[in-house]
């Protein structure tokens, strides 16, 4: 008997715009599970209290002269640092997902292969909001005040989400290389911490420090995006500093997207 042989199709090819669905519909997934599980939202919701205390009265009288002329200058920066430290939790919650095999569940639906990255970048957004809010809203009570158009102000929060949003491309692919959720953060630290204090972050003039240590503070694009965000907050030239944040950004996205998803490919 001859063998009868059926061509199978080939799987259709899934465009951008359905993919950027698919990661929308994943993103609403992980909305939800901060609507169920708000505890996730702990850290957001205290490091902008702990650093806003923390940093503003041991250097406010040192750097500034008073509390209140450092608040000023300190806040604006603190929105750059807020985001590096919130795109964390997202490794964490992406090794844990992997662990249990989740994102397995996800392979075997016909959705993009990029979709469960994409939906997590994307839904972490709710961290980056609530982050953004307690700081201004606690800046606020201790005598933050913006001195700008709000245009200018809605500017710098939209630069500090496309660094931010960039940067977690970054903890996604430490959430992938980890082996536990316990080392997520440990590994995060690593990247953040140079990035977020080796800035102008807390100073807004640098030129008092070391000559090596202000080569690596001009080139880091945190302090692009503190300065930048300190114009367009309380005023000054910002120069381009804007642009070399959303330089920065595209160019960690366009580095770190496709990568992250060649590793997810082989890590699930």
């Amino acid at each position: 008997m001859t063998a009868i042989t059926v061509d199978q199709a080939p799987a259709p090819r899934i465009g951008p715009a359905r993919t950027l669905g698919n990661g929308l519909t994943l993103a609403w997934r992980n909305v939800m599970q901060l609507k169920h599980s708000p505890e996730k939202l702990i850290d957001v919701l205290m490091m902008p209290v702990v650093f806003l205390l923390l940093f503003l009265y041991v250097f406010g009288g040192v750097v500034a002269g008073s509390t209140h002329a450092y608040l000023q200058q300190l806040l604006p920066g603190l929105v750059a640092q807020m985001g590096m430290f919130a795109s964390m939790g997202l490794g964490t919650s992406l090794c844990e997902d992997i662990r249990k095999g989740v994102f397995d569940r996800f392979r075997s639906l016909p959705i993009a292969r990029s979709a469960p990255l994409i939906g997590a970048v994307i839904g972490d957004a709710v961290r980056f909001c609530v982050s953004m809010v307690m700081l201004v809203a606690f800046g606020s009570l201790l005598g933050f005040r913006f001195h700008t158009n709000p245009l200018s102000v809605l500017a710098a929060f939209g630069l500090a989400y496309a660094l931010y949003f960039a940067v977690c491309w970054v903890s996604v692919l430490v959430g992938l290389v980890a082996p536990s959720p316990e080392t997520v953060q440990g590994l995060g630290f690593i990247w953040a911490m140079p990035l977020t204090f080796g800035s102008s972050v807390l100073l807004a003039n640098t030129g008092t420090m070391p000559g090596w240590l202000q080569a690596w503070v001009k080139v880091n694009p945190v302090t692009h995006l503190a300065d930048a965000t300190r114009a367009l907050m309380v005023g000054g030239p910002i120069g381009d500093h804007a642009w070399y944040t959303l330089a920065w950004a595209v160019g960690i996205v366009v580095v770190t997207f496709p990568v992250a998803v060649w590793m997810y490919g082989r890590k699930v």
